[in-house]
């Protein structure tokens, strides 16, 4: 494309190149991602994380949806773009499902934490031993291990903090005297009901985006996924 500048000396005419589509800028502003929508397709992730995408002779923003004015969701689109322009095994598909459960755990671990057990004295993993015990019965601390994923040095010392602070006591078992069985006390089995309360509370704000059938789908994927995981993982 040619191009001329007035200027004090005489007309100037210059040739510019023509770019084929905008540029992606990253949402730190970074180096520039490719032009013509990246390597996803006609999609591509603009300044801020917002994915535009082309319909017809107009534009329609889809993404601001998804990642509003969240930093760690505007990163991780950033970082899909980035991932799909490299060679295997760069894989930015899997990048963003695994970015976004481990996200999306570790801020809801953290926000139940903080919110409802830290006050209470204990952790997440503590109410949730409690809970099992609450569900079950007495159970033998090997059984509790097996069902919560933790080694038994693990439980042990989980049992050691709850059977300190009054929640959970040891007994021994009817038929094997050599055994013993992790019971809830009185006083534990009250903390439980109270904090499973205002836990479910929590959790339904925080899956409230979803309707009911698709909490219901997202459910049977994430059990799909579990009961598929690799055979040397815990």
């Amino acid at each position: 494309m040619a191009i001329t500048i007035s200027t004090r000396r005489g007309p100037l005419r210059k040739t510019c190149p023509v770019e084929s589509a905008e540029a992606v800028e990253p949402p730190d502003g970074g180096p520039h991602a490719r032009a013509g929508g990246g390597p996803s397709g006609p999609a591509a992730v603009g300044a801020g994380g917002t994915r535009t995408e082309r319909a017809g002779a107009g534009e329609t923003r889809t993404g601001e949806a998804r990642t509003g004015d969240r930093p760690d969701l505007r990163y991780a689109a950033y970082a899909r773009e980035r991932l799909a322009a490299m060679p295997p095994p760069a894989d930015p598909e899997a990048f963003e499902l695994a970015y976004s459960l481990l996200q999306l755990a570790y801020l809801l671990v953290t926000d139940l934490e903080t919110r409802i057990h830290r006050p209470r004295g204990w952790t997440l993993a503590g109410f949730r031993l409690m809970f099992k015990l609450w569900l079950l019965g007495p159970t033998q601390p090997a059984r509790l291990a097996e069902i919560s994923t933790m080694s038994r040095s693990a439980m042990t010392n989980a049992v050691n903090t709850l059977e300190r602070d009054g929640l959970v006591e040891r007994r021994p078992v009817p038929d094997d005297r050599r055994a013993v069985e992790i019971a809830l006390t009185a006083r534990g089995e009250t903390a439980v009901r109270e904090a499973f309360a205002e836990q479910t509370r929590r959790e339904r704000e925080w899956f409230s985006p979803l309707e009911a059938e698709e909490r219901a789908g997202l459910t049977g994927l994430l059990t799909r996924i579990l009961a598929a995981r690799p055979d040397d993982a815990p």
